[in-house]
């Protein structure tokens, strides 16, 4: 019967091309729930059956293991376009550059057609990917869907990747980048008292480095941060990290590879450039929404880090969403919990950021 069923989803994967998952979720959803398999439930939490029958189809893909720095990123580039589900037309999409922090960076400015012509919101938005892989091309998709959705402008910055750029190389490209997209606010159509910063995964790292630094350094803050199941901390481990190390897209060997690229001078990992949470003083932070997922290994360091904001005096949000897996925003082929976890998300960035509410 495994045989037969991953024969029925390898058929359905080569008929797959560009960003459409199609041929597998328009079978009967009785027909979904038999190919994803018997429910998984740890930790009190339920995995969503689309996420599970994902998962099915990903241990089809060609071997994922990280191998080489240039195959992860190519392999996190196909896995994009596999969720990205149809494209998202926009009003603009513009290819600029932002200052970094030693030369220019490049950067994808998304203008949705009901961002006003003047005077919105805009969130500069760092792109997960381990600080390895990922570019403004894997989050294309997801940078459409969130401009659109939150009726705000958009500004991906294509900070530099180690292990050509080691830490913390690409917490200063967003904090320089940041100030830049500030600094311009008007020049790209939005209002500078509504400029967030925002991230998934290393890029959630990122956006939460960016909101230390700005009040450690005297810049002028983000309106808002928004960390979506960020990596916070190089140092130490939680009990996510054992409950998920396997089979839930994001491995622990995943997380040691990329640790070990990004930081190869393990002396760096305590510093807040690079373990936000382990700064001693998160007084005075912007406002943040902080979302983590059930099925995470990073999971236990975000629920920590909102914790931690709170008990410093800073506006928090924190959504779980329990029946999720890291990477769940952009996975947007998927119908189901994956989409209401999307619009949740959608909806608290279109609070904070949008002028108009």
């Amino acid at each position: 019967m495994n045989r037969r069923v991953d024969t029925l989803l390898r058929t359905a994967l080569e008929t797959v091309q560009g960003n459409a998952l199609r041929p597998v979720t328009v079978l009967p959803l009785a027909v979904r729930r038999r190919l994803a398999g018997a429910p998984i439930q740890i930790d009190g939490n339920v995995l969503d059956p689309e996420l599970q029958l994902l998962m099915r189809i990903e241990g089809l893909l060609p071997n994922a293991t990280k191998q080489s720095v240039a195959s992860a990123r190519g392999n996190l580039l196909t896995l994009s376009k596999l969720v990205a589900g149809p494209r998202r037309e926009l009003l603009r999409v513009t290819e600029l550059t932002v200052r970094g922090a030693d030369g220019q960076l490049g950067a994808r400015l998304y203008v949705p057609r009901s961002a006003p012509s003047s005077g919105g919101g805009l969130l500069v938005f760092f792109h997960g990917g381990g600080w390895v892989a990922g570019d403004l091309d894997t989050h294309d998709a997801y940078c459409r869907v969130l401009a659109d959705d939150a009726g705000i402008r958009v500004l991906s910055v294509d900070y530099r990747l180690a292990p050509e750029a080691e830490a913390p190389v690409a917490a200063e490209d967003a904090i320089a980048a940041f100030n830049w997209a500030l600094e311009h606010a008007e020049d790209l159509g939005a209002d500078p008292a509504y400029v967030g910063v925002g991230g998934d995964s290393a890029g959630g790292n990122l956006a939460a480095v960016v909101a230390q630094q700005c009040a450690l350094r005297g810049f002028a803050p983000p309106a808002h941060q928004t960390l979506i199941y960020p990596a916070l901390d190089l140092v130490g481990r939680r009990p996510s990290r054992d409950l998920f190390a396997e089979g839930f897209f994001l491995t622990e060997e995943d997380i040691l590879w990329y640790r070990a690229h990004y930081t190869p001078d393990p002396e760096i990992r305590p510093s807040p450039l690079v373990s936000p949470l382990l700064a001693e003083d998160l007084t005075g932070l912007a406002p943040a929404h902080i979302v983590t997922a059930g099925f995470d290994p990073l999971r236990d360091e975000g629920n920590e880090y909102a914790t931690r904001l709170a008990s410093a005096g800073v506006p928090v949000t924190h959504v779980c969403e329990p029946a999720m897996v890291h990477g769940f925003a952009n996975i947007l082929a998927l119908p189901g919990e994956t989409q209401a976890a999307q619009s949740r998300l959608t909806a608290a960035i279109r609070k904070a950021l949008n002028p108009a509410g």
